[in-house]
């Protein structure tokens, strides 16, 4: 009998152990590595460089294709983006000071220096992640644009996150929740 109680006790805790360390694996997929919190857009990314060196920009600077910037489309100047090359996952900062034509099927266009960064000069074009800094970014955009947001482009507000803390489950309060026969052969 005190076999198949001890049996029985071992059965439950690490059944129970196992339901538990289940369910943080089942957490752990839902978390995702990049945060998509301040993900605007996703799309393809090229770069330009010794053609447009020392000439005028959109918003009047003098391109350097060495500088960290962009071209888009539509999102303000002076918007600092977060770019990620999905290929290799490196990220580098820009902003945005040149403007995309309109009939591009590009989401940016980046200098030949952030490319760097990003290693896709090889390339030439890569799939990329658009982000901004945080939620006043994504706040002031929603202002920007208004009623016409343009497709593709993704600005969401999100509340901040709850933090807490899973209790641990130690032996002694699983027998607390086994039931008294249980317990009491567990004793004798």
């Amino acid at each position: 009998m005190k076999k198949i109680s001890l049996i029985t006790g071992l059965f439950l805790f690490f059944g129970l152990t196992g339901v538990q360390a289940q369910d943080e694996i089942i957490l752990m997929e839902n978390v995702h590595v990049a945060d998509s919190t301040f993900l605007i857009e996703e799309g393809i990314a090229s770069y330009y460089g010794i053609r447009f060196h020392l000439r005028e920009t959109a918003n009047g600077e003098i391109y350097n294709m060495e500088k960290l910037t962009a071209a888009h489309k539509h999102l303000p100047f002076g918007t600092m983006l977060r770019v990620v090359n999905l290929r290799n996952h490196r990220e580098v900062w820009v902003r945005v000071n040149d403007r995309l034509p309109k009939t591009s099927k590009r989401v940016i266009d980046l200098s030949k220096g952030a490319a760097r960064e990003l290693e896709m000069i090889q390339d030439g074009i890569v799939p990329v992640r658009l982000e901004v800094p945080d939620q006043e970014t994504i706040v002031s955009l929603i202002d920007y644009y208004q009623e016409n947001k343009p497709a593709g482009m993704r600005l969401r507000l999100y509340p901040e996150p709850i933090e807490f803390f899973r209790p641990e489950i130690e032996m002694f309060d699983l027998m607390l929740t086994l039931p008294g026969e249980l317990i009491f052969s567990r004793l004798k």
